[in-house]
């Protein structure tokens, strides 16, 4: 083949493959332009043309299907939340119901204690006002509803029933009451009304009978008021025997220094002599000076000059001031070689100030000025405060003119503090206008005071008060300074 020949063939195979290219039948038309030249130019361009349009559709495909997969799975996780949110709110559906129903049985058992208590008020209201049918009435209801109160309302409900004359009705009530509620803490009252209705009624009561030693003195001061023939030998008996307790003995003591009766007094007089242990004693020694007069004055003297006992003592000048036996204290208080016993709390001001100047122990002088106090005699208090030689005792009564807020009281200490030379006398004067709030007394000592000392006191006291005077003049000083 000469180069005429090839080049012809080589410009016929790009026509060819320019055609093939060009149109839609590529395929078939390289096949019918010839095997060889197809074979030579075509294969190798189809393979990667068909490559290369199939690869893209393939890679939309499969991310389409992992970008659905993904949306599944996200869509599937929210109805899961979903369902737990609803689940959840369903629980707390419930719980409310539960909740509103707990509130509502509260609401009414609050309704059912209101009126419970609404009950227990107006029939505590009737019996304050006599109105004992309306008492009975409010309190049966109550008792009726079964409420807390319903032992209380019983006992109220036998009281009222008693009260009317209703007395069978009220030991029927008392015989409920002990059957439904025998560990109530109004045992021991229902225990002492029944007592009260059936002496009342007419039936016999046995104090002696009696098991509780409450009950049994219930019993008694009933007794007393019926029959106090029979009950004094009763009192007498608890006094004296060895198998009642303190307390009864002392409540029996209680019951004799009501009666007044001359017996009683026999009696009482017997035990301040000492014929019981010495808490009885003093307890017998009180209600004699209740008693008075001159019989219980005469034991409890007695009793006083034979005793060593400085309680009972003691009890016997307390007695003494009780009744305002001045006599009988001076003369105690002047004979009696005990201090602490030279000591009588009574407005005996003649016989005190007497016992001052005679008596040189700075014990019972300190003792006498409380009594002074006590009894506001301002002018003996400044008296010592002036006159006495012993600084303690001076601002002793000192210290009780400040306690004593009267006009005569602070002229005494203005008088003091003008004559006085005594820095600590002085500084306790200070000290009782503080007592007494005087903060314009105390600041017309700090205008005056040369004593730097005393000044500095002054001030200090008008610092802490809450006085107007006291603040003007801590301005005024600033503003010097």
């Amino acid at each position: 083949m000469n180069k005429e020949d090839a080049s012809r063939m080589r410009n016929r195979a790009w026509i060819v493959v320019a055609i093939f290219l060009a149109g839609p039948g590529f395929p078939q038309r390289a096949a019918a332009a010839g095997a060889g030249v197809a074979g030579a130019c075509v294969y190798t361009p189809q393979s990667g043309a068909s490559q290369s349009a199939t690869a893209p559709e393939v890679d939309r495909d499969d991310a389409s299907e992992v970008e659905q997969d993904r949306q599944d799975e996200e869509q599937e996780k929210r109805d899961r939340e979903q369902e737990a949110r609803d689940r959840e709110q369903e629980k707390r559906d419930r719980e409310q119901e539960a909740r509103d129903r707990e509130q509502e049985k509260r609401d009414r058992e609050q309704e059912r204690l209101d009126r419970l208590s609404e009950l227990y008020e107006n029939g505590r209201e009737a019996l304050d006002e006599d109105r004992y049918d309306r008492a009975e009435s409010k309190f049966d209801q109550l008792a009726q509803m079964n409420g807390p109160q319903t032992d209380a309302a019983l006992y109220w409900k036998a009281y009222a029933e008693n009260r009317v004359g209703k007395k069978d009705t009220a030991l029927a009530t008392i015989a409920e009451f002990k059957r439904r509620f025998p560990q109530s803490r109004w045992q021991r009252d229902l225990s002492a009304l029944e007592i009260e209705v059936r002496q009342s009624s007419g039936q016999q009561v046995h104090p002696e009978a009696q098991k509780d030693d409450e009950l049994r003195m219930l019993a008694i001061r009933g007794l007393m008021n019926s029959d106090p023939e029979r009950a004094m030998p009763l009192l007498g008996k608890v006094l004296e025997g060895s198998a009642a307790s303190p307390k009864e003995k002392s409540q029996a003591l209680f019951i004799l220094a009501q009666s007044g009766s001359s017996q009683a007094r026999e009696i009482l007089g017997k035990i301040a002599r000492g014929q019981n242990n010495p808490d009885l004693q003093a307890k017998a020694i009180q209600y004699l000076a209740m008693f008075g007069g001159a019989e219980s004055r005469k034991v409890l003297a007695e009793v006083y000059a034979s005793s060593s006992d400085a309680s009972i003592k003691r009890a016997i000048l307390r007695s003494y001031m009780i009744g305002g036996d001045r006599e009988h204290l001076f003369e105690a208080a002047k004979n009696e070689k005990d201090d602490g016993l030279k000591l009588g709390l009574v407005h005996a001001q003649s016989e005190l100030q007497q016992l001052y100047r005679t008596d040189n122990s700075a014990a019972v002088r300190r003792e006498l000025l409380q009594a002074f106090f006590l009894s506001g005699d301002a002018p003996k208090l400044l008296e010592v405060a002036q006159n006495d030689k012993d600084p303690e005792l001076r601002r002793t009564a000192i210290r009780n003119l400040g306690l004593i807020h009267s006009d005569e009281s602070s002229k005494a200490l203005q008088s003091i503090y003008s004559k006085e030379t005594d820095r600590s006398v002085k500084e306790e004067v200070l000290n009782s206008y503080f007592l007494q709030n005087n903060a314009g007394a105390i600041v017309a000592i700090a205008r005056g005071e040369k004593d730097p000392e005393l000044k500095r006191v002054a001030v200090s006291k008008l610092s802490i008060m809450h006085s107007k005077e006291a603040t003007d003049y801590l301005m005024e000083i600033l503003q010097k300074n």
